[in-house]
């Protein structure tokens, strides 16, 4: 589409407040407007487009009825929050979404003060409404906390956790359940709509506050059975009979696109003094764009498009992506092992057990949004002889770190994780940075820890992970596509802790962790030219340290640099460490340890981002000459 969508209703709404002065008749424009911004702005950005498209109407009804930002707006996971973001001030920017300099592609405190809680993870929404109700309530200041929680992440544990908990906020909690793919149960039409209101107006509540009131005369027992029975009823009829149990007062379903019925229902639910409250609404993930509806994962997470068409912009092709190669390896594997298996959480194409999946369909699982679950389910696998893989995103095996540690290391279980997003990710910032992972497994006892340098190290860790019984083995690889190397028919058993030379020198000796060796050897290249000999050296373990290499290169050059893609307590620490204690810094030899910075870097392109972190080629230059007291003006000043 070569201009954008006539918006002449959304022109005049910059605010919550400009929303809230039109009349209810005008919604219905405004929804079709902004559902028209948000497919024309995504197909010019790339993004997370069907989540968003299927709360167009729950947002504009959310911020018209609702006094935002007094009441606090709490996204789960925040990929839907596009509209949000274009009624909330910021349309002028919605352009630059995940771009570098621009908007987040998730909430983000520090963009507007619509946002008050940030988050790029699941199912936080409920625990964080909670604390913003409670506060307000305990300073007898007014605002609810609202969450917004669908796209599976109520099969999270945080979420019932959260709302076990929720009875002490009354109504300052108003939670809904945006029901698209889960499908808990369909909006049936006007009979739901009416019921809905029905169940959540003042008089119903009234009522049902004077039968309670009346009913509490009599005895316990019979009091008790009369309540029982009245949410068992509503419950027979709504599908609400867990939520009661868990203390909300359940409203719905409702047709989350039909304006006529969201309205009235929130705006009951807002005048209401029961609580907390779940308001059940039902979506349809790309709700009004027929490319989006009628896609498998109803263009979850897109890359530009052509609007009219729907037609996404087409990488230019070239090597396979790390998480194919790693999904297609373990395939082929466990054609020859039926003791392989493979899990994930929520994400199979992400992690490429899709791909094992459709090989292997009865020994993969997805176990929803439930990393912790994950873990420890592939540890009880691992102790009844099976060989296990998590495949779980780098930032979100941080969510199950104690049952890493205390059901699968303590117990030395040979679960194997296959640790994806490893180091900086580009756009979707540093919510999904797999900065973390070196630092908080390497230093378990019992654990094992890889990083591959390319994809045939990827292909080759996987198969030594199949092999390795001993303990838990974890590999990590990032985000994107491979290097482009063969990946060989035969694949090779790594030999625990041992790392390889990949070019020998003399004066400097770079080791490295991961995917930066390519940019290791482009400045060894340079550093060439300078005189100045460099070895380069895949050390392909942080745990256990290949000592006796590095020992090695120690003793026999002047210079010796770590570089890895992962935060300060890594590789580097370790080769440190290792350097204090056997005494091989005692004669004037030089360690850098290069590494990313100690702050949360924000969304731009990779190539940028290790740019910013100092972690390219040049970086790596300028890091040895330093240590040599050394500048680009050549050698003779060195040796001078």
């Amino acid at each position: 589409m070569t201009s954008r969508p006539e918006t002449p209703l959304l022109d005049t709404v910059d605010t919550p407040d400009d929303l809230r002065r039109l009349d209810k008749s005008q919604l219905r424009q405004l929804a079709d407007e902004l559902r028209a911004e948000v497919i024309d702005a995504v197909g010019t950005t790339g993004g997370h487009l069907g989540s968003g498209l299927g709360v167009v109407e729950l947002t504009t009804a959310i911020h018209y009825v609702f006094d935002t930002p007094t009441d606090k707006l709490v996204w789960d996971v925040g990929h839907q929050c596009y509209p949000h973001k274009i009624l909330t001030g910021r349309r002028d920017r919605i352009r630059t979404l995940r771009q570098g300099g621009g908007l987040s592609g998730f909430t983000k405190r520090a963009e507007s003060e619509y946002d008050p809680f940030g988050a790029a993870h699941s199912s936080t929404s409920i625990s964080a409404a909670l604390g913003f109700a409670v506060a307000n309530k305990l300073q007898n200041r007014p605002g609810r906390g609202i969450a917004v929680i669908g796209d599976g992440a109520m099969s999270a544990g945080m979420a019932y956790e959260a709302m076990n908990n929720a009875e002490v906020a009354g109504n300052r909690l108003v939670v809904i359940l945006n029901d698209n793919d889960m499908s808990i149960a369909p909006p049936v039409g006007g009979l739901s709509a009416y019921l809905a209101r029905t169940v959540s107006s003042s008089e119903y509540l009234g009522l049902r506050n004077l039968a309670s009131r009346l009913t509490k005369k009599l005895s316990r027992k019979v009091h008790s059975g009369l309540e029982k029975a009245e949410e068992y009823a509503r419950g027979m009829v709504t599908g609400g009979t867990l939520f009661e149990e868990l203390g909300f007062y359940y409203v719905g379903p409702i047709d989350g696109h039909n304006l006529e019925h969201l309205i009235p229902v929130l705006e009951n639910v807002r005048d209401s003094d029961q609580g907390p409250v779940l308001v059940h609404v039902v979506t349809k993930k790309g709700k009004g764009y027929a490319p989006a509806e009628n896609s498998a994962d109803k263009y979850h997470g897109v890359a530009k498009f052509d609007v009219i068409t729907g037609e996404q912009k087409k990488s230019k092709g070239g090597p396979p992506a790390f998480q194919d190669v790693f999904g297609d390896t373990l395939a082929k594997l466990a054609q020859n092992d039926p003791r392989i298996c493979a899990i994930t959480a929520a994400m199979p194409s992400g992690t490429g057990i899709d791909r094992f999946a459709k090989a292997h369909p009865s020994r993969a699982f997805d176990v929803g949004i439930a990393e912790q679950h994950g873990v420890t389910f592939a540890a009880g696998l691992a102790a009844q002889g099976m060989r296990p893989f998590a495949a779980i995103y780098s930032t979100f095996l941080q969510r199950a770190y104690d049952q890493v540690v205390h059901d699968v290391a303590i117990q030395n279980l040979p679960v194997r994780f296959a640790i994806d997003r490893a180091g900086l990710v580009g756009a979707d910032g540093c919510t999904h940075a797999g900065s973390f992972d070196i630092a908080y497994l390497a230093t378990l006892p019992n654990m094992v820890v890889m990083a591959a340098a390319d994809e045939a190290e990827l292909a080759h860790m996987t198969y030594t992970a199949a092999e390795y019984d001993e303990g838990p083995i974890a590999f990590r690889y990032p985000r994107g596509a491979g290097t482009g190397v063969a990946i060989p028919e035969t694949l090779e058993k790594l030999p625990i802790g041992k790392g390889r030379v990949v070019r020998e020198g003399a004066k400097v000796a770079i080791l490295s962790l991961g995917t930066r060796l390519e940019e290791a050897k482009k400045a060894a290249d340079t550093l060439e030219a300078k005189g100045l000999t460099t070895t380069v050296a895949d050390m392909r373990f942080a745990k256990p340290l290949d000592t006796d290499l590095i020992a090695r290169l120690m003793r026999s050059h002047e210079v010796v640099v770590t570089i890895e893609e992962g935060a300060v307590g890594g590789l580097g620490a370790h080769v440190l460490t290792f350097a204090s204690d056997e005494g091989l810094t005692d004669n004037g030899l030089k360690i850098r340890t290069m590494r990313l910075p100690d702050l949360f870097q924000d969304h731009d392109d990779p190539a940028r981002q290790y740019d910013e972190a100092g972690l390219n080629a040049p970086q790596i230059v300028d890091t040895v000459l330093a240590a040599l007291r050394h500048n680009s003006a050549g050698v003779e000043e060195a040796r001078a």
